[in-house]
């Protein structure tokens, strides 16, 4: 199964229809193909894109106000993310399988037609000969 392009196609009033006509005649490149770089830039930016005009853009780009926003994390921070990420993965899957051998049991204490009997009823039974274990 091969990477098939799909189609997709929406409405605009005719003043955006011109605008980026004219932005397609500019860059001298198809409407169809702004589509498509806006389109992957978007894709490639987990949809965290603002278009800007471009007078604006060497001025957006000397701000501190860059989009997206980036913080920086100390790796400390990621590797004690990851360390509790791995633990808690551990620890989902000790439950899953403390809930498979409750279930296990569970079955067997049904399938089992025998009486059960207590230890401590045992005990009470002075006629019966004791008997070690050595």
């Amino acid at each position: 199964m091969g990477n098939k392009n799909k189609t997709i196609s929406f409405r605009v009033n005719e003043d955006a229809f011109e605008t980026l006509r004219e932005i397609a005649e500019q860059r001298d490149i198809s409407l169809s193909a702004v589509f498509r770089d806006y389109v992957d830039t978007l894709v490639a930016h987990d949809g965290k894109v603002r278009v800007v005009p471009e007078h604006e853009l060497e001025s957006a780009g000397e701000s501190d106000d860059s989009f997206p926003p980036k913080v920086e994390v100390p790796k400390s921070f990621i590797r004690e993310h990851e360390r509790l990420e791995l633990e808690a993965d551990h620890l989902r899957e000790q439950l899953e399988e403390h809930k498979r051998y409750v279930t296990y049991l569970r079955e067997q204490l049904e399938d089992e037609d025998e009486e059960v009997i207590q230890l401590e009823e045992l005990d009470g039974d002075a006629d019966e000969p004791s008997f070690r274990l050595g």
